[in-house]
């Protein structure tokens, strides 16, 4: 990673900071682009100070195509050629399906997915032009598996997963590599802020209760971006993290009756938390 130039959507902070930090620690250049362009520029700060690599900030929102693509090329003209692109921004969004509105779905689908898509839009013709490159887009265990209380998120990471392999597939040949991070619940801001801006449902205020019951742990950013990091030395096309992670996206891939009966599991309790007045509290 010594020497790599490397752009990090959503890297003001949680998943993309944490990536941010581990590629800087291996002597790369990384630009951080984040909608809260304070919040990047004081990570980008911090990373540069730790070294030995060095960190800049840019404010970006990944729905603005054009805006992408400008970004992108930026940085190949300042740094000579573009080596990492992470299409990392995401936003939780939870609730039962009718509790949902097409607000909730257009938002997710925006940045969930259209974010995706407009940073591969921009990184890609990049990387065939240098014949060289690493495209990592990061979708979630929610790509593999079918939770449910979170439809639209579940959607677009699926959507991101058959995305990048299919991507992978047109770029093997041609210099360009695509990997997809499948992280099941990780330590970030992502999971304090469900519906972020969005009308509020039972699971933006229970958010913290529903993933005990699923991960006792979170998994913590660090950890995942050192694997991550040794996912793109080894060309993982899948980089699914904790084991516990790859467990279950094998059960759901081997044993999809059993994996459904876990989703169907936590409708009932998220509806049973529904009708008793003593779980309005997060923490009950």
């Amino acid at each position: 990673m010594n020497g790599k130039v490397a752009v990090i959507t959503g890297g003001a902070s949680g998943i993309g900071r944490a990536i941010g930090a581990e590629l800087v620690a291996h002597g790369a250049v990384v630009v951080l682009a984040d909608v809260n362009a304070e919040a990047a520029k004081l990570a980008a700060e911090q990373l540069t100070e730790a070294g030995p690599g060095r960190a800049q900030a840019i404010e970006l929102d990944v729905t603005d195509g054009p805006a992408v693509v400008e970004a992108y090329r930026a940085v190949r003209n300042e740094h000579g050629r573009l080596d990492l692109a992470f299409n990392n921004a995401g936003i939780g969004v939870g609730g039962l399906a009718e509790e949902l509105t097409l607000e909730h779905w257009d938002r997710t689908i925006d940045v969930n997915l259209r974010g995706v898509v407009h940073g591969v839009h921009a990184a890609y013709p990049i990387m065939l032009e240098q014949r060289d490159g690493h495209i990592v887009n990061t979708a979630s265990l929610a790509g593999l598996v079918m939770p449910a209380i979170m439809t639209p998120y579940t959607a677009t990471k699926h959507a991101v997963v058959a995305l990048s392999m299919a991507l992978r597939a047109e770029g093997a040949s041609r210099g360009v590599r695509v990997s997809a991070v499948c992280p099941s619940f990780v330590e970030t801001p992502l999971l304090e802020n469900i519906n972020p801006g969005l009308p509020p449902t039972r699971a933006s205020r229970q958010s913290r209760s529903q993933i005990r019951r699923l991960q006792r742990r979170l998994y913590q950013p660090d950890r995942l971006a050192r694997d991550v990091v040794r996912g793109i030395e080894r060309n993982r096309a899948l980089i699914i993290a904790p084991r516990q992670a790859r467990v279950m996206a094998w059960a759901a891939r081997h044993l999809p009756a059993a994996a459904r009966a876990v989703s169907r599991r936590e409708v009932g309790a998220y509806l049973r938390d529904r009708q008793n007045p003593m779980s309005e509290h997060p923490d009950v």
